[in-house]
């Protein structure tokens, strides 16, 4: 009976050992690609719990996700023969799941190695060979970056479709303590001569704008000169005009006034004429004589009418002599 207990316990053992060996758990957002006996399975399982043939089947887990590689320690040697060294390069990237048994078959779980690794060596050291550590450590910098994704993702397609890359990641490159002394003098003599020149521009921005300004200044002062003179020619002719309108009104009221004059001469000569007649004038000639209250005596008295009756003047004209004979008597 000892020997019972002791096949089941070990039978027990054994179980356990194959369940623990058979039953795996994959992770969210991973794939789990399996071999027999060295051979690629074709059916990957998702994430959660399997079971497998234990000692015979063995499995990796392969990241469906964004995922970032890191490349550390780049040497890259340029063209002017100095060594440098990239401290550190990401590569952001993503496998489709489609495409994760075909690229594991032809490049093993560690794809990242063939296809990101070593092509981050090949295409920096390509680049820093063509170009001056002036250009790889300050010129062509910020294009470093976007020439390793070009290149990587044209690679890619021919060589792995289904892994994207999103984006690279460049830190800036290890250069030689004295020549690291020499760019950081240089930069700053670089800075200073901008500054200088920016203050330059910024000085010469504020005399143009200056100058601008006394032009407009003048513009304005010119136009409003300019008004002032319109508004005195426009004051002077609006009083020429007055004037000429007085003087027409004037001149019109003198003229009616004249005409007046001239048709109430004209209608009293008419009139005269017509009523000054030769009987009228011996009546009104009697009848100043009538009126006068005084006898006058003397040898010229009758001489004076005889006269006046020859020149046929006006009754006025005979009471003034008559007058005037008054006073002499």
């Amino acid at each position: 009976m000892p020997h019972v207990g002791a096949v089941f316990a070990a039978i027990a053992g054994v179980t356990a050992i194959l369940l623990h060996s058979s039953i795996h758990k994959i992770e969210e957002g991973h794939l789990a690609v399996y071999y027999r006996g060295g051979a690629l399975l074709t059916s990957p399982n998702g994430p959660g719990y399997h079971i497998m043939l234990p000692f015979i089947t063995t499995f990796r887990s392969v990241q469906t996700t964004l995922q970032t590689d890191e490349i550390k320690n780049v040497p890259c040697g340029t063209s002017g023969g100095v060594m440098i060294y990239f401290d550190r390069i990401e590569v952001v990237n993503m496998l489709v799941p489609l495409a994760v048994v075909e690229i594991v078959r032809n490049y093993t779980a560690d794809y990242d190695k063939t296809l990101i690794f070593n092509k981050i060596h090949h295409e920096l050291n390509q680049f820093c060979s063509v170009h001056t550590l002036q250009e790889v450590y300050i010129e062509l910098f910020d294009i470093i970056d976007e020439n390793l994704k070009t290149a990587l993702q044209k690679d890619l397609n021919c060589m792995a479709p289904g892994l994207t890359i999103q984006a690279v990641r460049v830190t800036k490159p290890k250069i030689p303590e004295s020549i690291r002394r020499n760019f950081e003098l240089m930069e700053a003599e670089k800075t200073r001569l901008l500054i200088t020149a920016q203050t330059q521009k910024v000085v010469e921005k504020e005399a143009e704008t200056e100058r601008k300004k006394a032009i407009i200044e003048a513009q304005k002062m010119a136009q409003v000169a300019q008004i002032h003179f319109q508004q005195k020619v426009m004051e002077k002719e609006t009083e020429k005009k007055i004037s000429e309108i007085e003087d027409s009104a004037y001149l019109a009221r003198e003229r009616a006034k004249a005409d007046a004059e001239f048709y109430t001469a004209a209608k009293s000569a008419e009139a005269n004429k017509v009523k000054l007649t030769t009987e009228y004038l011996e009546l009104m000639k009697y009848q100043a004589i009538a009126a006068n209250s005084k006898i006058y005596f003397g040898q010229d008295i009758p001489n004076m009418f005889l006269a006046l009756l020859s020149q046929h003047g006006s009754v006025v004209l005979i009471t003034h002599d008559i007058q005037c004979y008054r006073r002499v008597i």
